[in-house]
C-alpha cells in the first residue's frame, strides 16, 4: 500500500512538473496576451548576453524596435535585457522576436502606479525629511528586483511662476533635483526591494514658493506627481563660540525662533574632530520651557584645524510636525599664542627698516635728478655758446665786409 502511495505521489510530481514545463514553454514561444482593460504595460525581456534588442510584434503585425518606436513606447536596453513600457497597448496576442533566454522568459507588469507622500505645504530652509514613494502593479507592491533597480525616482523643486506652461522654453525656470529615491534598504529605506522608495530630502532651496515634482523617467517608466509648497527661512540659529583659554570649553549654542519652534522640543548632537582625526560626540536637549540649547566641546591644546558637524531635532509649534536640521561642516583653527610685545617690537623694526629703505631710495632719486639737471644745464650752456659764437662770427663778417667797402665810396665823392 505504501508503495502505491509513493507511485501516486511520483505521478503527481511528474504531472506538476510537466504542467510547469508547459507553462514555461508557452513563454519560450515568446508570446503573451494583453487584456483589453490594461492601459499601460511593461515588458521585462531577458535575452542572451550581447544579443540584439528584441523586436516587439503587435497583434496586427506592426513591429516596435529599440531604435524606432512611437511616442507611447519607451525602451530601455542593456546587453542582456529589454524593458519596454507601452501606454494604451493594443489588446490581443503579442510576440517578442529575439534570443530570449528560457531561464527567465518574459515578465509582464500591468497597471503600474506611482504614489508618494504629500509634502507639508510649509517647509523650512535647511531641514531634512524622510519622503517615500511606492510602485504598485495591479494595486500590489512591485517587487520585481530587475525592474525597481533600474527605475529612477527624483524629487525636483522649480521656482513657482504663474502660467508657467504658457512661457517659452528659455523663460521657464529650471528644475533643481534635490533628492533621488532608493529601494536598497540603506539609510532611511526600511526594506530593500519592497517597492517602497525612500529619500532623505534636504530642503536647500532659498525661501519662496516652489512646484515640487516627483518624477520617474530613464526610458523605463514616466510618471509625475506635483504639488506646491512654501519654503520659509530656517527657524534655527546656530552660534559657535571658540574658547581662547585652556580652562574654558568651546560652545555651540542652538536657538529656536519664538512662535515657530515648540519650547522644550530642541535636541541636538555635535560630532567634533581634532587635527589628528579623533572624534568627540556631544549631545543634549533644551529645558522644558526653553528655546535654547548649549553644547560644550572640550578644549584641547593641539594646534591645527578642527571640524565639527551635527544635527538638530525640534517640533514646529503650530502643526506639531517633527523637524530635522543638518548642521553643515564648519571649521576653526587653534594656533600658538601670540606675544603682543614681541610682535610690536618686530613690527617697529620692520617699520624702521622700510623707512630707511624709502629714505635711501629718495636720496638716490634726488641724486639722479640733480645729475640730470646738471647735464641739461651743460647741454643748454653749450648750445648757447655755439649760438653766440655763430652770431659773433656773422656780425664780424658783416663788419669786415663794410670796412672793406668804405674807401671806394669815398673816391667817388665829387670835389667842390
Amino acid at each position: 500500500m505504501l508503495r502505491i502511495w509513493f507511485v501516486v505521489f511520483g505521478l503527481l510530481l511528474s504531472s506538476a512538473s510537466f504542467a510547469a514545463q508547459e507553462s514555461s514553454m508557452s513563454l519560450i514561444d515568446n508570446r503573451f496576451r494583453v487584456d483589453p482593460s490594461i492601459q499601460q504595460i511593461t515588458f521585462v525581456i531577458y535575452r542572451e548576453e550581447n544579443s540584439q534588442p528584441t523586436v516587439l510584434v503587435r497583434p496586427d503585425g506592426k513591429k516596435y524596435y529599440a531604435w524606432r518606436s512611437p511616442d507611447n513606447v519607451r525602451w530601455y536596453q542593456e546587453p542582456s535585457m529589454d524593458i519596454i513600457s507601452i501606454d494604451n497597448p493594443m489588446p490581443g496576442p503579442w510576440q517578442a522576436v529575439g534570443k530570449v533566454t528560457p531561464k527567465n522568459n518574459i515578465k509582464l507588469i500591468s497597471h503600474l502606479k506611482l504614489s508618494s507622500d504629500v509634502l507639508p505645504t510649509r517647509l523650512f530652509q535647511g531641514e531634512s525629511l524622510k519622503f517615500t514613494a511606492r510602485l504598485t502593479s495591479d494595486d500590489k507592491p512591485l517587487v520585481l528586483r530587475d525592474f525597481i533597480d533600474r527605475v529612477k525616482l527624483n524629487v525636483t523643486f522649480t521656482k513657482y511662476v504663474e502660467n508657467e506652461e504658457t512661457l517659452n522654453k528659455e523663460a521657464k525656470p529650471l528644475p533643481m533635483t534635490i533628492g533621488e529615491f532608493a529601494d536598497d534598504g540603506l539609510e532611511l529605506d526600511e526594506v530593500a526591494g519592497d517597492g517602497v522608495f525612500t529619500v532623505s530630502l534636504p530642503i536647500s532651496s532659498a525661501p519662496g514658493k516652489y512646484r515640487v515634482r516627483i518624477t520617474s523617467g530613464n526610458g523605463i517608466f514616466l510618471r509625475a506627481q506635483e504639488q506646491e509648497v512654501l519654503v520659509y527661512p530656517t527657524p534655527m540659529e546656530i552660534t559657535f563660540i571658540q574658547s581662547r583659554a585652556d580652562t574654558e570649553p568651546h560652545r555651540v549654542v542652538v536657538s529656536g525662533e519664538q512662535g515657530m519652534i515648540a519650547p522644550g522640543s530642541i535636541a541636538a548632537f555635535v560630532e567634533h574632530k581634532d587635527p589628528k582625526g579623533n572624534v568627540v560626540n556631544v549631545q543634549g536637549s533644551a529645558g522644558q520651557e526653553s528655546n535654547k540649547l548649549e553644547l560644550t566641546i572640550p578644549y584641547t591644546q593641539l594646534l591645527g584645524n578642527y571640524a565639527w558637524t551635527g544635527g538638530i531635532f525640534a517640533t514646529e509649534l503650530g502643526s506639531g510636525r517633527p523637524l530635522t536640521f543638518t548642521m553643515d561642516e564648519r571649521t576653526y583653527s587653534v594656533v600658538e599664542e601670540v606675544d603682543i610685545a614681541e610682535t610690536r617690537r618686530l613690527q617697529e623694526i620692520e617699520r624702521l627698516k622700510q623707512q630707511q629703505l624709502l629714505e635711501e631710495q629718495r636720496l638716490i632719486e634726488m641724486r639722479e635728478a640733480e645729475k640730470t639737471k646738471a647735464m641739461i644745464m651743460i647741454a643748454v650752456g653749450n648750445v648757447v655758446v655755439i649760438i653766440l659764437a655763430l652770431v659773433a662770427w656773422f656780425v664780424m663778417g658783416k663788419l669786415r665786409a663794410r670796412k672793406q667797402a668804405l674807401p671806394e665810396l669815398q673816391l667817388n665823392v665829387p670835389k667842390k
